[in-house]
């Protein structure tokens, strides 16, 4: 027979020998839940507790060890009133990182387990105060980003009113309202393309894309621009190179990268785009512009995120082009990836799954895609 010091060191041995306190039914509904859930006998010893409980840190061997889960434990015990609260623990499972848990202490009654059993429940709640985090910032960037051109459109209609028997003025301010009015939809535009990504992730009803008109595409929006700065543009891609996906969603993540380029790069430099296969079809951006600070690397792709938000506004960008390059890859199974050197420039690449290149039966290619997306090192 174990003596006390090995039952300690073992969970299940300290479990074993009391779970005939608890009743099989109420054993067995604890053991399927997902949230942590915790047994507390008469002298605050854990009867039960599930694997979650366990992998949080909430329990070990036979003691709870969060002590604000014990003081919940024994009013309830005291008074019979069931409880409900929110508490942040300290995990070295995860790295010392901190999980919230809306938790909810009960009796379980006089009549199980000869009475003083109490019930805790602690539901992970660290994903979705994240998530909702997320959706605050959402809505007060969009309500920001929208209330700018909308003012100005206000504020011009009221000006240009004023200056009504000047000809010129009348004419200028017209101008401003429509710069002011395509930043407005363009905004509308990026939106509705992120919603839609959002919305189907992967590509509902994917077709077989030829990358090298992809890229002429994407580079004839870009080039009015490009020439307007004396950018040249260039661009090299392999024969045959084929992916399979939605064509207009792509050409708008390489749109979206090369109107980066062509906004963030000096006159008279060079943008280059090249598309080879290296086990997966890359499709690789490089500018010679002013670079990425290398704090906001790992930040660029979130929503609205500007590394320069000024000069963002002053070149028409809404904040949403690299959100869209990112979710328009990953609906593609791929990868999004880039290096950046203050003052030397910028090169992103788009790492997608290709279509095989062997023909099948009937003379189409074939649709096996390539290997897995590789971690690549930015």
């Amino acid at each position: 027979m174990k003596n006390r010091r090995q039952m300690a060191a073992d969970p299940a041995a300290v479990e074993r020998p009391q779970l005939n306190r608890l009743p099989s039914g109420v054993a067995s509904v604890l053991s399927v839940l997902s949230s942590s859930a915790v047994v507390l006998d008469n002298d605050d010893r854990v009867l039960r507790a599930s694997a979650a409980a366990r992998t949080f840190g909430l329990v070990r061997g036979d003691q709870l060890m969060v002590g604000e889960l014990l003081a919940l434990a024994r009013q309830v015990r005291r008074d019979g009133e069931i409880r409900e609260g929110e508490i942040e623990v300290s995990s070295s499972a995860f790295g010392g990182r901190r999980t919230s848990f809306a938790v909810r202490v009960a009796p379980l009654g006089s009549s199980v387990g000869g009475g003083g059993l109490i019930l805790l429940l602690a539901e992970d709640q660290t994903e979705s105060r994240r998530v909702e985090e997320v959706r605050r910032d959402f809505v007060a960037n969009i309500s920001h980003e929208l209330k700018t051109p909308v003012g100005a459109l206000a504020l011009l209609a009221e000006t240009m009113e004023d200056a009504a028997d000047d000809p010129e003025a009348v004419r200028r301010f017209a101008s401003r309202m429509r710069q002011e009015a395509s930043r407005l939809t363009y905004l509308v535009q990026d939106l509705i393309t992120l919603s839609r990504i959002q919305a189907a992730e992967p590509i509902p009803d994917p077709r077989p894309v030829d990358v090298a008109p992809l890229v002429a595409e994407a580079l004839d929006r870009c080039r009015m621009k490009a020439s307007a700065r004396g950018i040249e543009l260039t661009a090299s891609c392999d024969d045959g190179l084929t992916v399979l996906g939605d064509e207009d969603l792509l050409v708008t993540a390489l749109r979206n990268l090369l109107d980066n380029a062509v906004a963030y790069s000096p006159e008279r430099t060079r943008v280059a785009v090249t598309a080879a296969m290296d086990g997966l079809a890359e499709i690789t951006v490089a500018d010679q512009g002013i670079g990425i600070p290398e704090r906001d690397l790992e930040r660029i792709f979130e929503r609205f995120y500007r590394v320069d938000p000024a000069r963002s506004r002053a070149t028409g960008g809404t904040g949403l082009g690299l959100a869209i390059v990112k979710h328009v890859v990953a609906a593609h199974n791929g990868k999004v990836t880039v290096w950046s050197k203050e003052g030397q420039g910028s090169t992103f690449t788009l790492h997608l799954p290709a279509i095989s290149s062997t023909p099948t039966a009937d003379g189409a290619p074939a649709a096996g895609l390539a290997q897995p997306v590789r971690e690549a090192v930015k």
